[in-house]
């Protein structure tokens, strides 16, 4: 398997339209790498492609690597897109791919549904582009050698289908993980999850690569910058440190492991910063855009 990083960031990306925080002014004077919205792309051959999530920033990113450029007058690599859930930043790249170029659109019923609930995904032409419903813990065929399966991760709803109460560990179709087969590798892909359970260790044991929710070093990191209310788990981001944080509960994976989905506040996208190099120490790789990851 080949993956290919499309984006490496949380919602709003890196930097963020409206936020000055360290990180974003940095990454506007280009002392860190911006980053798109998170999404990322496989392949098993370098021709034939699916991408993992459809960004908001996914014309930029398809422009940026030339493996997704057509080969002909109307064409593209990529043969499927596949949701790992309802959120504005997994979705609204669909609205971008709407030219009528046939590929797959594969998600849970869950996800499908949020798609059918708004009539501009319509644009998205469905005799061209085919919504094909999947089931959890059913492996079907993402592309040509890649055989995926979809699995419930604690999660909630998207932040626009919210109520007055919101359940942030959620197990269902509203958030789930993926799991690849091909070229004799098993990979997983969790850009979202509230907690790491024992239910998850267990499952994701036989990994040769983790790509796993970075979205948050501490819970409280977003209400002590000043740049939100929300505690990482109130998102449904399991927070990379701290008691039941990834970096402590996914140590026993034996696995290359890769942090994806990183907020725009996260420390670990200092190159210096004490946290990037416990994540390092700790045998963990912070995406970047345009990274070429071979397991």
């Amino acid at each position: 398997m080949k993956f290919l990083v499309l984006g490496a960031a949380a919602g709003g990306g890196l930097p963020q339209w409206n936020c000055g925080c360290r990180n974003c002014n940095d990454a506007r004077r280009g002392k860190i790498p911006p980053s798109g919205q998170s999404s990322l792309a496989v392949s098993v051959d370098g021709e034939t492609w699916s991408i993992l999530n459809a960004s908001p920033d996914i014309r930029q990113q398809m422009l940026d690597n030339p493996v997704l450029h057509p080969r002909e007058l109307r064409d593209t690599p990529v043969a499927s897109v596949l949701l790992t859930n309802g959120d504005i930043d997994h979705i609204a790249g669909l609205l971008s791919l709407r030219e009528q170029t046939p590929f797959r659109l594969l998600a849970t019923g869950d996800i499908l549904d949020v798609l059918g609930a708004n009539r501009i995904f319509d644009a998205v032409n469905r005799e061209k582009v085919a919504r094909e419903k999947v089931g959890l813990d059913a492996p079907f065929d993402l592309h040509g050698g890649l055989t995926a399966t979809l699995f419930a991760v604690p999660g909630k709803v998207p932040l626009f289908m919210e109520g007055a109460e919101v359940q942030t560990d959620l197990e269902g179709e509203q958030t789930v993980g993926v799991r690849m087969e091909g070229g004799g590798k098993i990979a997983y892909y969790i850009p979202g999850c509230a907690v790491v359970t024992d239910k998850l260790l267990a499952r994701i044991a036989d990994a040769d690569i983790l790509f796993f929710d970075g979205t948050v070093w501490d819970d409280d990191e977003m209400i002590r910058t000043g740049t939100g209310i929300k505690t990482g788990r109130r998102m449904g981001h399991v927070p990379i440190s701290g008691d039941g944080g990834s970096l402590d509960r996914l140590a026993r994976i034996a696995a290359q492991k890769v942090y994806i989905h990183i907020n725009n506040t996260n420390p670990i996208l200092q190159p210096d910063s004490r946290e990037r190099i416990a994540v390092q120490a700790a045998g963990w790789e912070i995406a970047q855009d345009g990274q070429e990851i071979t397991p």
